[in-house]
């Protein structure tokens, strides 16, 4: 009887079980309760304070912070990009963690760890706002307000003692702040060396955990303690001030840092032709490296009613560049009013010379570097000089980029007790003139004029030209002239040239603190503002 009584039992349960369910889905179906309400509609500006203050972590930082920038546009780029970005993710985490594992897991007896799948998802990650800041150092500063509800499929499995488990992570939330930093700008593509990334608050990331298909997460307490830790430890590692660096690209072949001292000795010329009608001529040499308009040109001195000169000078020009650059000889006779004429010209190509090895050279000035140009067959005198390469040996050359706010040491042949100053013309803002605004710099120190290249029509240009001028002392009382001109940039115009603003900067500062970079108030400009940078460099 017990059998037979278990077996209706049994029956009973089941068939129970089916009335019951039947009669509940009709209930459901057929009868609505009484008590709901049409959810009511309103405008946000309607809405009482406390659904506000509910509503207010769902709301766009775009909304409630105004320095932070709408970018729908990013969010629609990177849309697009999703399957691409998924699969360039996955191959990089996939190159770094490989080598990581295949060097931790005889530690801990472990056959292999294999990534059985690796996606992120199909639900690409939404910035809802970003927040730029300006500085004056060379880089670029950006926080995001990051949130990504993705569908990731991450299946690891290990092998171990011929049993295999595999553990699978999906259903990735993270709500975090970055703050992205590029620099330093350097002016090569991407132009950008390394990407500083930080995080201004812990993250909250949220996921799900199974073990060989077991839900792990539904162990209670363990999905609060797991939550907990991953937020510490990521906030241990990258919380500011503390960063994640990734190097982009070797930022001493973007700048092109000096790898050796050209001496140039300037003897003598021989036979020039006589440029003035009335009397000889006053010869002098302009001496420059081609490849980079910053670097600053040499002169030597005027020899007066002279055809057969004599000047026994030495000049030191640094060298970035000794397979592409070429010494730039040209003579000129001095005019002590008007253009000066230029009585020949000839080059030297570096890679032609022998390191550390004196060379004497008698070249035939030329009137251009154009081999097919006839003028060239006619003579026009020759100039004497002597040239040594000498290159930095390999601890003279800088190993690793040196940050913005670091001034490196000055290039061998630095004048003892002088040194070298640096002029870096980086931007103006609001200048403008009243005719026409083709912006340039005009630097005038100690006799010496520099001037950076005109931007035509811009109110806001952006130069970064650096110059340099080598001292034999420092300059304590000497200060450093700087004019914003604009020049026509067409003819017949009456007003040609006008003074935009100026500054006179005191160069105590300088040499007290190796390095300054500085915005400026242009005088006689209304608004006008100059950003220079300053470096000191001696060869201590």
């Amino acid at each position: 009887m017990g059998f037979f009584g278990t077996i209706l039992g049994f029956f009973g349960f089941c068939f129970g079980t089916s009335i019951g369910l039947v009669i509940g889905y009709y209930f459901f179906i057929y009868f609505q309760p009484t008590d709901v309400k049409d959810p009511e509609v309103c405008p946000f500006v309607e809405q009482d304070s406390t659904t506000l203050q509910r509503l207010l972590p769902e709301i766009p930082l775009w909304v409630k912070n105004p320095d932070y920038d709408r970018i729908d546009w990013l969010n629609k780029f990177i849309a697009s990009m999703w399957p691409y970005l998924d699969k360039a993710i996955c191959k990089t985490v996939e190159n770094i963690t490989k080598p990581i594992i295949a060097e931790q897991i005889p530690n801990y007896k472990i056959e292999s760890v294999e990534f059985e799948a690796l996606t992120l998802g199909t639900l690409p990650p939404t910035f809802h706002g970003m927040k730029v800041y300006t500085t004056d150092e060379k880089e670029l500063i950006m926080e995001l307000s990051l949130k990504w509800a993705g569908n990731p499929n991450v299946i690891v499995a290990a092998k171990a003692f011929g049993l295999k488990a595999t553990v699978q992570a999906m259903d990735l939330q993270v709500f975090a702040a970055p703050r992205i930093t590029l620099k330093p700008l350097v002016p090569s593509f991407p132009c950008f060396a390394k990407i500083l990334v930080s995080l201004m608050e812990k993250p909250h990331v949220d996921f799900g955990l199974k073990l060989m298909g077991a839900d792990v997460m539904s162990i209670p307490g363990l999905y609060i303690f797991v939550q907990e830790f991953i937020k510490d430890q990521v906030a241990n590692m990258y919380l500011w001030p503390k960063t994640l660096e990734v190097q982009v690209m070797d930022p001493s072949r973007a700048f092109k840092r000096p790898v050796g001292i050209l001496q140039v000795k300037v003897l003598r010329a021989k036979k020039l032709k006589k440029k003035d009608l009335i009397g000889a001529s006053d010869p002098y040499v302009k001496l420059k490296l081609t490849g980079d308009s910053r670097l600053s040109s040499k002169k030597t001195t005027v020899k007066h009613k002279n055809l057969n000169p004599e000047w026994n000078e030495e000049f030191s020009l640094v060298v970035k560049d000794p397979e592409s650059q070429v010494l730039e000889l040209r003579v000129y006779d001095w005019e002590q009013v008007g253009k000066h004429d230029k009585m020949g010209m000839n080059m030297i190509t570096l890679k032609d010379l022998t390191p550390d090895e004196p060379k004497v050279m008698t070249l035939d000035l030329l009137k251009n570097m154009d081999p097919n140009d006839v003028q060239n067959e006619r003579s026009r005198g020759q100039l004497e000089v002597e040239v040594t390469y000498k290159p930095f040996t390999e601890d003279d050359i800088p190993k690793e980029f040196e940050e913005s706010n670091t001034v490196e040491k000055a290039p061998e042949g630095t004048p003892d007790g002088g040194g070298l100053l640096v002029v870096i013309v980086h931007e103006a803002q609001d200048v403008e003139g009243k005719h026409h605004t083709n912006p340039y710099a005009r630097l005038i120190f100690k006799g010496e004029e520099r001037r950076t290249k005109p931007i035509k029509k811009n109110r806001d240009p952006r130069w970064e030209e650096e110059f340099q001028f080598m001292l034999d002392e420092p300059p304590i009382n000497d200060k450093l002239h700087v004019e914003v001109m604009s020049s026509s940039s067409k003819l017949g115009l009456l007003h040609t040239k006008e003074i935009l603003g100026y500054i006179d900067i005191n160069l105590a500062d300088v040499i007290s603190n190796k390095r300054i970079n500085e915005k400026y108030h242009l005088i006689d400009s209304k608004n006008g503002i100059i950003q220079i940078e300053m470096q000191w460099r001696t060869s201590s």
